[in-house]
């Protein structure tokens, strides 16, 4: 059971409204010292204005918050505000950081400017001494090496990545953080998964990588149509309160539906005259009616779409080589892919991944090798970068554009079911894209790409910015898709669930193929390194062993007992010396047989040290 000495965040009846769309109405929680929030909600429900409003940037309808005032509060929010004219370093050390004026003024009490006590104490109250060494170690987690780089030169994956270490190197008492795992490699996002789960930290977030929220968070919120549930515990537990909560709907709905039949045939039934009795019984009939019409909505997506069918030859890359200047991304690559064949691709950010999908695409030249791509195959391709939707145009015109119905097993589907599908309801589906939320837009992008009706499927990070729910249908759909799908994602769960292999770029153009999913291959990873380590030690004790078997083996010469035996006799005698000349010098007044007496004793003191060395040396082999 959890307990807590201090609350840091209240939320109070709070209400918010987007134009004329109710986003949340009435939500109240807490988040005391030591807890670990999630907030799940569909995107364009308010989660993102939720944050706004902790942030103090937009007001709420009604309701309020209070944030403890003894505490830091720390956000990262999806677009960090930053002085594009300034460097990282300038960045970082920022006049309001308080363990960064601690260090200065320690840096200007050494030189004479201020009190070097004061100081001192200063850094030891804040804990302030290793505080550069820790940013650099941060920085270089999250591939920061360049201090002086300007932050206006930086891509929008950096920014976000230095507003998330300078979040951590401040160390507020609270932490806020919008989707922190976006434009984070594998690597990255379990080291910050590590470092948060620390029993000093808490936290609110937002995000949508479910491994994240099995083995971070404590207590997970779900806002649905408005209603904020409460879930103690990880997103496992999530899953099963949220199946059983959608179950005892169904239930209490069957129930209304039983009530509302007895209750629909007594009015028609009566005649115009009513009692009191019959008046208050006709009120309630509406709420009746309401309740027994209710819907539980089923996320599922069962639609096997009837695409082009796939030959005997798909694609085919035979050595690919690809390189820029000294920089190799692929060594000879080769691959025949497979009918249904579902590939994940892995590695640190810049290693190759987006180039090798761009390669297989034909927008991209190669260096070396050839590739050979079958006459049946239909590609589609999601890039993260190429979100190009007309904001001017309704979501539904946006799908039509593209395709009027989508071919699935002995029928159709129209734009309009599909899109209802994918969480766009019918009253959504006729909103401009210039209302959508960010993932709303990636959401519908992802559909226009679907729409085509591909026979391989292409996806770069296609989870950035979804919300769980919309990941679910997904999931859903990509499960039954029948061609070949190849996914890059920092995404662990996505990857795990499906797929069937790894491409793994492990740097200077090698990829491994790994069968297998992500998790299975941290685990092999894991073991690897363990055996590695295992032999490193082994071969250290064999040297060991071998040096002590040669120093057995190994026997003092005539000449070197001499020697042996004379420096013992040099050594006593030069310690003796030593003894003597020191106190002379402890007693003499006169400055230049001071300095006399301190050149003899240096000399005496090299001296001893030769011989006694020689002597340790020696004495191994006697």
């Amino acid at each position: 059971m959890y307990f807590c000495s201090m609350n840091y965040l209240t939320v109070n009846q709070l209400s918010k409204y987007y134009g004329d769309k109710l986003l949340f109405e009435n939500i109240t929680f807490f988040i005391d010292k030591g807890q670990k929030v999630a907030l799940i909600a569909k995107n364009g429900t308010g989660k993102s204005s939720l944050i706004k409003i902790l942030q103090g940037l937009e007001p709420p309808e009604s309701g309020d918050y209070k944030f403890h005032k003894d505490i830091k509060v720390g956000f990262l929010v999806q677009e960090p505000n930053f002085d594009d004219a300034k460097s990282v370093y300038q960045t970082i050390m920022h006049a309001d950081n308080p363990i960064l004026m601690a260090s200065l003024n320690y840096e200007k009490a050494l030189e004479g400017n201020g009190d070097l006590q004061t100081a001192m104490n200063k850094m030891d109250e804040l804990e302030a001494w290793d505080y550069e060494q820790q940013m650099k170690l941060i920085l270089s987690k999250f591939l920061i090496h360049d201090l002086d780089q300007k932050v206006g030169t930086m891509s929008g994956g950096q920014k976000k990545r230095l507003a998330l270490a300078i979040l951590l190197l401040e160390q507020p008492d609270i932490f806020i953080l919008d989707e922190p795992t976006n434009h984070l490699d594998m690597d990255m996002i379990e080291w910050l998964e590590e470092y948060l789960t620390k029993q000093n930290i808490t936290l609110l977030m937002i995000t949508h990588d479910r491994y994240f929220l099995e083995n971070i968070c404590n207590e997970i919120l779900e806002l649905d149509n408005g209603i904020l549930y409460k879930h103690k515990g990880n997103y496992s537990k999530y899953l099963e309160n949220k199946e059983l909560r959608e179950e005892n709907q169904r239930v209490n709905i069957e129930k209304a539906q039983n009530t509302y039949r007895k209750e629909l045939e007594w009015m028609r039934r009566q005649p115009k005259a009513r009692t009191t009795k019959a008046q208050s019984r006709i009120d309630n009939f509406e709420n009746v009616k309401a309740a027994a019409t209710a819907k539980v909505e089923d996320k599922r997506v069962e639609m096997e779409v009837r695409m082009q069918r796939l030959g005997g030859k798909i694609v085919e890359l035979h050595n690919i080589q690809k390189q820029y200047g000294n920089k190799i991304l692929l060594d000879k690559f080769s691959h025949k892919f497979q009918r249904g064949e579902r590939v994940g691709i892995v590695g640190r950010n810049g290693c190759g991944k987006s180039t090798l999908l761009n390669i297989l695409l034909g927008e991209e030249p190669y260096d070396a090798g050839n590739i050979v791509l079958g006459e049946t195959v239909v590609f589609g391709y999601y890039n993260q970068k190429g979100l190009q939707l007309k904001s001017d145009k309704k979501v539904i015109d946006v799908v039509k554009d593209i395709a009027e119905y989508l071919p699935i097993g002995k029928g159709t589907l129209s734009a309009s079911q599909v899109l209802e599908r994918f969480l766009f309801t019918p009253s959504q589906q006729h909103n401009l894209v210039s209302t959508l939320s960010g993932g709303e837009r990636r959401c519908l992008y992802l559909l226009t790409i679907l729409m085509k009706n591909p026979n391989f499927l292409i996806l770069d990070e296609p989870t950035n910015d979804l919300d769980i729910l919309t990941l679910q249908v997904l999931e859903d759909f990509l499960m039954d898709f029948k061609g070949c799908l190849v996914i890059v994602s920092h995404d662990r769960y996505f990857l795990d669930k499906l797929t069937d292999h790894l491409f793994v770029f492990e740097g200077n153009g090698k990829v491994r193929d790994f069968l297998g999913n992500y998790n299975e291959y941290r685990l092999q990873l894991k073991e690897e390194t363990k055996q590695a380590l295992r032999e490193e030690k082994l071969a250290n004790e064999r040297n060991q062993s071998n040096t002590k078997t040669a120093i057995e083996k190994r026997k003092l010469t005539f000449k070197e007992q001499t020697e042996f035996k004379q420096l013992e006799k040099e050594i006593a005698q030069l310690s003796q010396s030593k003894i003597s000349l020191t106190a002379k010098l402890n007693s003499e007044s006169n400055h230049i047989e001071l300095q006399k007496l301190a050149e003899q004793l240096e000399e005496i003191i090299l001296s001893l040290d030769e011989k006694e060395l020689r002597w340790l040396e020696l004495s191994e082999y006697m």
